[in-house]
């Protein structure tokens, strides 16, 4: 009987028996008369033939044992989750740490390496790539804006100042990862092998455009590449993507689901539900969000108040990383030890990648009404993404302005060739407006259809020539 009571839930046993079997009304009722009644000095070692009053004198030397005053920071609650230790104090959660999370980078703003910095290694071959397509990807930007611009394309929205997010983060993954992307990430699609003509035709909604023209500009979408096509809404991919990691866990395929955001889609219903459920269902997906500063006209500041995105996951039980996302070696390095993390442990990981929107949010936008253009040309300038990857891979001799000037004059030549052909391809007939939902369409939509055809027939100077009946 020497031995000291260990835990709050033997004690809690023990002053439970005394309450039955002496008619206390609670165990601390039974807990107070045994002290109250003790008497003084040592306890007789005596054994009483009673057994109710040996399990008394049994209760009450582990009682006296533990002491009238035991520490509440000692007690715990066992709860659906793990133990809850209890705390005398009122005591609230900050809202916020004292300091903000570190972001890990490996080049600093001129591209040189910084000093003990860690990442994952990356050959020549794949270095190249990588900065040929983020080259490939500035240029074909460049190109469909200015098409827009002159009335050839409807709408357009570049990655201009994002693009080692795209490519870096398209690098370290796998063809057979499954994408979810918001509508700036072309650069994963241009990296798995989508081809300029294959843009151009979608931009241009021609009948070689894998949507038959049933999409706006820059909507892509590809089943070969496992490249989900894109989706205006925001943020409604994130519990898809969840849904197709449970998916690929559960066939035990070495794959994960990948999904990109904005700082706005953290906003939104979806990014909560996805997260939480993602958790819950252990499910192999990376969260990719691109905290770009602005969610069109709205700042970051204006948009939550904690500590950017990347704190929002621990909330949710997710382990999170903060990446400045114009270092293309640090988004490479982080990816790729994300995804592995992913399908080795089955678990859900956030990043949040530090970026900037250095184009205006669409050809919609003019961004110089809300911001600064010294801002936007510091950023394009100091923090460039594409000339600090060049000048990392040009001091390993992987590059020269020989290389960089043959490249530009390629693409450039590629790209307007893509736009010419594009341009006179014809475009999907007026029937795919109502095919590929039902395998028998319903009535209403053959109605609509008539509707249609008589309206185009009555009144053919207001629709398009091109568009065959």
């Amino acid at each position: 009987m020497a031995q000291h009571l260990k835990s709050s839930s033997s004690k809690s046993t023990l002053l439970n028996v005394l309450r039955h079997n002496l008619g206390f009304g609670s165990p601390n009722h039974a807990s107070r008369h045994l002290r109250h009644n003790l008497p003084p000095g040592p306890l007789s070692t005596n054994v009483s033939p009673n057994p109710i009053t040996r399990l008394c004198t049994t209760v009450a030397e582990k009682l006296s044992s533990i002491g009238s005053h035991q520490d509440a920071n000692a007690q715990v609650m066992d709860f659906p989750g793990g133990k809850v230790a209890f705390t005398p104090e009122i005591r609230f959660i900050s809202e916020s740490n004292e300091e903000r999370v570190p972001c890990y980078r490996v080049l600093d703003d001129n591209g040189q390496q910084v000093t003990n910095s860690r990442f994952v290694p990356v050959s020549e071959e794949v270095a190249v790539k990588m900065y040929s397509d983020m080259v490939t990807l500035q240029i074909m930007d460049n190109i469909f804006y200015e098409a827009q611009r002159q009335g050839r394309l409807s709408f357009y929205a570049t990655a201009v100042g994002e693009e080692a997010i795209n490519i870096a983060s398209a690098a370290a993954l796998s063809p057979q990862d499954v994408i979810f992307p918001q509508y700036r990430e072309p650069g994963l699609l241009l990296w798995r092998g989508f081809t300029l003509q294959e843009f151009a035709n979608q931009c241009f909604g021609n009948k070689a455009d894998y949507g038959k023209g049933r999409q706006m500009p820059v909507h892509y979408g590809s089943n070969k590449l496992n490249y989900f096509t894109v989706s205006a809404t925001i943020a409604t991919q994130l519990p898809n993507a969840v849904g197709a990691a449970y998916s690929l866990k559960m066939d035990g395929k070495d794959a994960c689901a990948v999904t990109f955001f904005g700082d706005g889609g953290s906003s939104e219903g979806d990014f909560h539900g996805a997260l939480n459920f993602a958790a819950v269902m252990e499910a192999p997906v990376l969260f990719i969000c691109r905290n770009n500063g602005w969610a069109i006209s709205t700042p970051t500041s204006d948009q939550f108040r904690s500590d950017g995105v990347v704190v929002k996951g621990r909330a949710y039980g997710i382990r999170s990383i903060r990446v400045d996302g114009n270092d293309a070696l640090a988004m490479y390095s982080a990816v790729h030890e994300a995804r592995e993390m992913a399908i080795r442990e089955h678990r859900p990981i956030l990043i949040e990648a530090l970026t900037y929107r250095v184009g205006h949010h669409s050809t919609s936008d003019d961004s110089t009404r809300y911001r600064s253009a010294d801002e936007i040309e510091w950023w394009n300038k100091a923090r460039n993404p594409l000339s600090r990857f060049r000048t990392w891979v040009e001091s390993n001799g992987w590059w020269s302005d020989e290389a960089e000037s043959d490249l530009r004059s390629r693409i450039k030549k590629e790209m307007l060739e893509a736009i010419r052909v594009a341009e006179k391809t014809e475009k999907p007939n007026l029937n795919h407006m109502f095919s590929d939902v039902y395998d028998v369409p319903p009535l209403n939509l053959r109605e609509q259809e008539l509707q249609v055809r008589k309206t185009i027939k009555s009144h053919p100077q207001d629709y398009p020539s091109d568009v065959p009946l």
